[in-house]
């Protein structure tokens, strides 16, 4: 079967041991949505923790959940494809040309209208390069000053001084609505709502105004009336009604009035007459059908009040100057006041009170409100050019941005090839004499602890800080040179991330993973070495705190005036079992070196060197093992990722992720140390009585 000619033809490269797509020229773009996703090197990233632009990830992530995914990225290519001319652009350097933009639509006509103003608003001509930078100051896109389509009109839109003055007035009392330029004006939800306000106020004020006695039954002079009557209207409610209580039944009389205990609180301290316990006492005294006092006879803690409140309520209202207050007189006068309260009820809870009637009123009966409307409905006829100047930024960040992320998601081109970082890669970590470029930010280390150990690397997890910077958290991945005894917890390194600051990076844990077969060969030595210097060190310590703790007992129960006697049957004992241990271990490194030297001499070396691997051999297995499945992947599914492959790290590639110390090309070295430990020569003397030895035994023996 012959494969169709005007099918897309694919170029594919082979590292980290899977077929990657290379992704060259706008073509592969245009058949993007043709390759299969099982082909993708990944189904999602995160939009956090990336060096990359955050703005562009966000105009990727269309539905917000922080993630992009497969269909967000195809729908960014596809539109690029569709907005420009040469989908080759993608892959130029950053700036989009008006004469890139496709206007044979009438989107794309908007389209290159916006990118033509935008131009214009950054001080550009038509010539010039359309840059991200051009859409970084929205207020000067959006200034106040011209229409911007949101609805929201400023004071600075209009040359009308009195619509001018109406949207001060408005943003004065109401707090406004944020415009686009970043200042605050009006709407038409702002605007219909302060009209209905101010009518309402305009006509509550009229109603006030009507002057009926009803409503002003002391004309001017009502509203300090009814403050002094409201100041004590429960008080003397309460008074009466404990009155026609006790007119209802005497035996309740006694029980409505204090009791002879309540002043005894107050005989032994200083009293006020604004005390709140002289407050808490009925007005006067309680009796049935009793008028109130208003002179003598009065609680002394509202003596005042009821002295205003006769003056300026109950003599101009009854007409008369009286000492007391029937229950029938007290109904009428709030009868009388009940109006005014009403009213006052009514009041239209709203900020426009701080605005003068006068000036409410001229404006519900002008015309202020409907050409500020015009103005309004004329702003948001030009949404059109605020939806394209989204478009002109989203088209010129994709056009400087998106291939870079295709080459970390489609592919992993810029990781494996190393032309520049990949955009999970945080920076560089500097520790002992080597630097790591698999640096990765760790936000949740509990899911990093879990996850990443099973990529097989060794992982060196840090604390990084630096002044006047929230601290942040790195995992490195070390691929090379030597790690014994080498990253222990606490350790200092320094990590610098893509802008070049520096971090002090502090170890707080290490995951231990072979590194290469050449450390797993010796590793089983070392552990020996070490499990033996333990031991020896265990030893050592002990037997120095037995011998201290036996001198301290000896000299605490030696008598006086004598030495303990020596026991010498004791240290024959201890002798006599070193000598049998000495010559048990003799006997057996004996009977190896005869077994050893009953070989002919050229099959010693070879012994040795099948000892040593069959001791090395294991250790050698299993670091072969765990380097070939060293991958990527692991690291940055617990970032949150979604790896579609198993992208290894190999042995030459992970030594070129981790950098060792060299000296510089040409450099001299001197060889003389001042300073080093001098040679002894036993280690001479025994390799010459071993081939003495060895010499002897041959000639007789042989």
């Amino acid at each position: 079967m012959s494969v169709n000619e005007n099918q897309h033809k694919w170029h594919f490269f082979r590292s980290g041991g899977f077929d990657q797509v290379a992704l060259e020229r706008g073509a592969d773009l245009q058949h993007l949505s043709e390759l299969d996703p099982k082909l993708w090197t990944v189904l999602n990233c995160p939009t956090t923790g990336l060096e990359f632009d955050n703005r562009t990830l966000a105009l990727l992530d269309s539905d917000g959940d922080g993630q992009v995914r497969i269909p967000e990225v195809q729908s960014a290519v596809r539109w690029c494809c569709q907005r420009l001319l040469d989908a080759d652009l993608m892959f130029q350097s950053p700036g989009v040309p008006l004469s890139a933009i496709n206007d044979q639509d009438e989107e794309g006509q908007a389209l290159k209208t916006a990118a033509q103003r935008v131009l214009q608003y950054s001080g550009k001509t038509a010539q010039d390069l359309l840059q991200t930078e051009d859409f970084a100051d929205k207020a000067r896109l959006f200034s106040a000053d011209h229409f911007n389509g949101d609805g929201v009109v400023m004071a600075e839109l209009t040359d009308d001084e009195e619509v001018k003055q109406l949207i001060t007035d408005i943003v004065s009392v109401t707090g406004g609505v944020a415009d686009r330029s970043g200042g605050l004006g009006v709407d038409e939800t702002l605007l219909a709502g302060f009209m209905s306000d101010a009518k309402a106020i305009v006509d509550w004020h009229q109603a006030g105004e009507a002057g009926s006695t009803e409503l002003h039954p002391l004309g001017s002079a009502t509203a300090d009336a009814v403050a002094a009557f409201e100041q004590v209207q429960a008080k003397i409610d309460d008074f009466f009604v404990r009155c026609q209580l006790a007119a209802f039944d005497s035996r309740a009389t006694p029980a409505l009035n204090p009791e002879a205990g309540v002043y005894a609180v107050l005989a032994n301290r200083a009293v006020a007459s604004a005390d709140s316990d002289i407050a808490a006492l009925p007005l006067a005294e309680v009796a049935p059908e009793r008028p109130l006092p208003l002179g003598s006879g009065v609680n002394p803690a509202w003596a005042g009040a009821i002295a205003q409140f006769s003056t300026k309520v109950v003599q101009p209202l009854l007409g008369k100057d009286t000492d007391s207050l029937q229950y029938a007189d007290w109904a009428a006068i709030s009868a009388q006041l009940a109006s005014w309260r009403a009213w006052q009820a009514s009041k239209p809870d709203s900020a426009l009170h701080q605005l003068p009637t006068a000036r409410l009123q001229q404006i519900i009966n002008s015309d202020l409100a409907s050409r500020l409307e015009a103005l309004i409905v004329a702003d948001k006829a030009e949404k059109t050019f605020a939806d394209n100047v989204d478009n002109a930024e989203r088209l010129v960040h994709f056009q400087r941005y998106l291939v870079t992320l295709l080459r970390n998601f489609v592919s992993l081109s810029d990781f494996y090839q190393g032309h520049q970082k990949a955009i999970f890669q945080a920076g560089t970590l500097y520790l002992d004499q080597r630097s790591c470029e698999l640096v990765l930010y760790v936000n949740d280390q509990a899911r990093h602890a879990t996850m990443a150990p099973f990529s097989g690397c060794y992982l060196v997890y840090c604390s990084c800080v630096r002044s006047g910077e929230a601290p942040v958290n790195i995992v490195a991945a070390l691929t090379g040179g030597d790690v014994d005894e080498l990253m222990v917890p606490g350790r200092n390194g320094v990590f610098y991330d893509r802008q070049g600051r520096d971090w002090k990076a502090s170890v707080t844990k290490v995951v231990a993973q072979p590194v290469s077969i050449r450390q797993a060969f010796w590793s089983p030595y070392k552990r020996v070495a070490a499990f033996i210097e333990t031991q020896l060190q265990k030893f050592a310590a002990s037997r120095d705190k037995d011998i201290e703790s036996k001198t301290t007992a000896d000299i605490a129960a030696a008598p006086a005036a004598g030495a303990s006697s020596f026991d010498i049957a004791k240290f024959a004992g201890i002798f006599a079992a070193i000598g049998l241990a000495v010559g048990a271990l003799g006997t057996a490194l004996a009977a190896i070196v005869s077994g050893l030297f009953a070989l002919p001499l050229w099959q010693v070396p070879l012994v040795l060197l099948g000892v040593m691997l069959l001791i090395s051999c294991p250790s050698m297995l299993m670091a072969y093992m765990t380097l070939r499945r060293r991958n990527l992947g692991p690291l940055l599914d617990a970032n949150g990722w979604a790896v579609n492959t198993r992208a290894r790290i190999n042995v030459p590639f992970g030594a070129s992720l981790t950098g060792l110390a060299t000296l510089p090309k040409g450099a001299k070295r001197t060889m003389t140390d001042p300073f080093a430990e001098k040679k002894q020569p036993w280690g001479l003397i025994i390799l010459l009585l071993v081939l003495a030895a060895a010499a002897v035994w041959f000639w007789l023996y042989r």
